[in-house]
């Protein structure tokens, strides 16, 4: 049910991992007894999954980190590896989201929020309503400096969603060990990275036009200090924007630097070269096509939120269309396309030579009379040297009648 790259682990170490986790989740359980209903809280994480992390150099109680893109419906699992650089470790599909793309700006607009969220070891519920769930810590700072209202934003199970991101029970009981073992590990909190869409250059040329891009573009420098360093940015807000500390490692410092003017260059070059401009609509959000394709099969995904607005989900209005400039060729390639040589010999002329080959007299022949200016038929004929043209003879026949 979930996205899971492949290992080249075997069978053997895939079970020894299994069996060394359900011997660890079992002591735990024994030493603290809890009901039925909390048990889903303490499942174990997956062992593929625990294969993942350690082939990346990590570990189950090692710091987590969360990056989640409303546009691709997906959320990636980060882990801190040995050399204290997060990991990709695996991406889940996110089975309902809602809203438009955009920041979340009042309770009730059904608002997925985009931002830079903190998560404590307390926004965990075991308890919640939709299997399991931890808040991902809206409104934050930036959002009230923006007056924003809304709570109870989560990452939760079931396929239903009010401006939170419902992942299914399986999925988010997965997401939720993951987390509840990096607590388990020392993390005092991990950070929730929302995003409307991957932060690459190509998307932000492509929304330019778009009235959130200021604060995209907020955001991307967010994204630009963490792909370029794998380390957490340090975030904080100032006079109501998103601003990012700088890292004491002066050579982080300067991979970021990097990053950046690499990506704003790559920006500048696609709108110079006529990148189409776009906005994407939605009904009210959208569904992982793994979803869907589940859907489509007759599975059921259980109480899925507004099904009929998913048929308008992620729709493109073009704001500019794209512009291909043509390729410019140079002279020296062109003049020779068109040179004599050049030719086929079917369609060559004979004696045939360019005009841009053809060395001009040096003094040309001085016009002294009006008559020279005129074509040569017309003169030919005013000075008598051409025949009236006879008339065909059924014009002849037309005019006895």
């Amino acid at each position: 049910m979930v996205f899971l790259p492949r290992h080249p682990m075997g069978s053997a170490a895939l079970a020894r991992l299994a069996a060394g986790a359900l011997i660890l989740t079992l002591g735990t359980i024994t030493a603290a007894p809890v009901s039925a209903e909390l048990g889903k809280a303490y499942a174990p994480i997956p062992a593929a999954t625990l294969a993942l992390m350690s082939q990346k150099g990590t570990t189950a109680s090692a710091p987590v980190l969360f990056r989640a893109y409303k546009k691709e419906s997906e959320i990636e699992v980060w882990k801190k590896a040995a050399n204290g650089r997060f990991v990709h470790i695996k991406t889940f599909p996110i089975c309902r989201w809602s809203g438009q793309l955009g920041p979340k700006r009042k309770t009730g607009d059904r608002q997925t929020p985009e931002g830079f969220y903190t998560v404590p070891q307390r926004q965990m519920n075991p308890n919640s309503k939709y299997y399991l769930s931890f808040d991902v810590g809206y409104p934050n700072a930036y959002d009230r400096a923006q007056g924003s209202t809304g709570s109870a934003v989560m990452v939760h199970g079931v396929c239903s969603s009010m401006g939170c991101f419902a992942m299914t029970d399986q999925v988010v009981g997965e997401i939720y060990a993951i987390a509840r073992d990096a607590f388990a590990g020392g993390q005092a909190a991990f950070q929730f990275q929302s995003f409307p869409f991957r932060m690459n250059a190509a998307n932000m040329a492509r929304y330019r036009t778009d009235p959130n891009i200021a604060f995209w573009r907020q955001l991307k420098e967010g994204s630009d200090r963490f792909e370029a360093t794998g380390e957490e940015p340090n975030v904080t807000v100032t006079a109501a924007r998103y601003a990012f500390l700088p890292y004491r490692d002066t050579a982080l410092e300067s991979l970021v630097t990097a990053r950046r003017a690499q990506e704003e260059a790559r920006i500048a070059s696609l709108v110079e070269e006529g990148s189409a401009a776009v906005r994407t609509t939605y009904s009210d959000g959208a569904q992982h096509p793994f979803w869907a394709a589940l859907s489509a099969k007759g599975v059921s995904l259980g109480d899925v939120s507004r099904p009929e607005a998913l048929a308008y989900a992620g729709q493109d209005v073009v704001v500019i269309p794209a512009q291909r400039r043509p390729v410019q060729v140079a002279e020296a390639v062109w003049s020779r396309w068109m040179a004599a040589a050049a030719l086929p010999p079917l369609v060559r002329v004979r004696g045939f030579v360019p005009a841009y080959e053809t060395e001009p007299p040096r003094f040309a022949a001085l016009v002294t009379r009006y008559e020279q200016t005129l074509p040569a038929m017309l003169s030919a004929s005013l000075a008598g040297q051409m025949p009236a043209p006879t008339p065909p003879a059924i014009v002849e026949t037309l005019a006895r009648r």
